[in-house]
């Protein structure tokens, strides 16, 4: 149990539950959840009463990060669906009740790891994981935005371009003193020269890795997709990159699965996922190298804003600074590698 206190008033929230969210009563308890190093996260408990409470990190923040009201939007829209997620139950943009706007959801029982050789289980389990964590993706890529209410989740334009400019920009607000990463600079601008004109859009999660997925208690099944703070409409192929980045990142690299017996685990090879992926989603394309480069370079900046928060003093967990420098090194050599060895 993660018994750190919160950054915040757990009376006035027990107020402010109280009287606006029903069911609650008695002695309010927190616990903060592990892992994770985004938007902190706090497990709820007032007797036979619980909940997940999500809320943005406390001092300046990045334009259109950390978005708490996109996550609960699009966990209205998914309940129901075949996309497994927990139920949303109350949504807060009061920032005088802890500190920032937040939302509530249910809390479901079952497992999550945190890295993607997932220890502890049988080499049969683990495989039947593996091809449950890719049929998840491919649910979330066949989502009818239209009927679920999320049109409008994403802006017009290329995906690509929109995106570049957007982690570009953020890439150039944080560098400040960041000359230590050439292989980042390079990277973009290998990515700038080689955009796509594809038009394939779905939903995308923008962050999926194991450790962003709930495993039932005993079965190899997905009960339950978390963190969407980086949902949009966008190219599911960055999705599926984003995820199989696994196969080329070591078990210190976001749990990477480089270097590791993966026969003798039960887990398939890269080529092996990307075909389970391939012949269910059916998308008429396949994933490229500027696809990995993309959501290598993509990682790498979100990893320096985790490294910058951290660096401030607010970012949520103690080892943040030095987590955060060490994956966007990792993620931009890796990206780096990868478009060398495209060119």
């Amino acid at each position: 149990m993660n018994l750190a206190a919160p950054d915040f008033d757990p009376v006035r929230l027990r107020r402010y539950l109280d009287a606006c969210v029903g069911g609650a009563s008695g002695p309010l308890e927190l616990e903060r959840t592990e892992g994770g190093m985004s938007n902190p996260t706090w497990f709820l408990r007032r007797g036979d009463w619980q909940a997940v409470l999500r809320k943005q990190p406390a001092g300046a923040l990045a334009p259109s990060a950390h978005a708490i009201d996109r996550e609960f939007r699009v966990l209205q829209a998914l309940h129901r669906t075949p996309v497994p997620v927990p139920r949303p139950m109350h949504w807060c943009g009061d920032a005088d009740i802890v500190g920032t706007p937040f939302y509530l959801m249910e809390r479901l029982q079952g497992r999550v790891f945190h890295g993607f050789a997932t220890p502890g289980l049988a080499a049969q389990e683990r495989s039947a994981m593996f091809e449950a964590m890719v049929s998840t993706l491919v649910a979330i890529h066949r989502v009818d935005v239209q009927a679920v209410g999320l049109s409008d989740y994403g802006r017009p334009g290329n995906y690509f371009e929109r995106q570049l400019r957007r982690w570009g920009s953020q890439w150039q607000t944080f560098r400040d003193g960041d000359g230590d990463i050439p292989a980042l600079d390079r990277l973009l601008a290998w990515l700038q020269a080689r955009v796509p004109a594809s038009t394939l859009q779905t939903l995308c999660h923008g962050d999926f890795r194991i450790g962003n997925l709930l495993f039932h208690p005993t079965e190899p099944r997905v009960i339950g997709v978390l963190d969407w703070e980086l949902s949009t409409l966008g190219h599911p192929l960055v999705d599926l990159a984003f995820n199989s980045q696994a196969w080329r990142m070591a078990p210190d690299e976001n749990g990477g699965l480089l270097g590791l017996p993966l026969h003798e685990l039960g887990i398939p090879s890269e080529t092996a996922y990307l075909a389970m992926y391939d012949e269910r989603a059916a998308l008429g394309e396949q994933m490229q190298p500027f696809h990995q480069a993309f959501a290598m370079f993509r990682g790498a900046v979100g990893s320096v804003g985790v490294a910058k928060r951290g660096e401030r003093g607010n970012g949520f967990l103690p080892e943040a600074a030095r987590v955060g420098r060490h994956l966007a090194l990792a993620y931009a050599q890796r990206g780096l590698a990868i478009a060398e060895a495209a060119s």
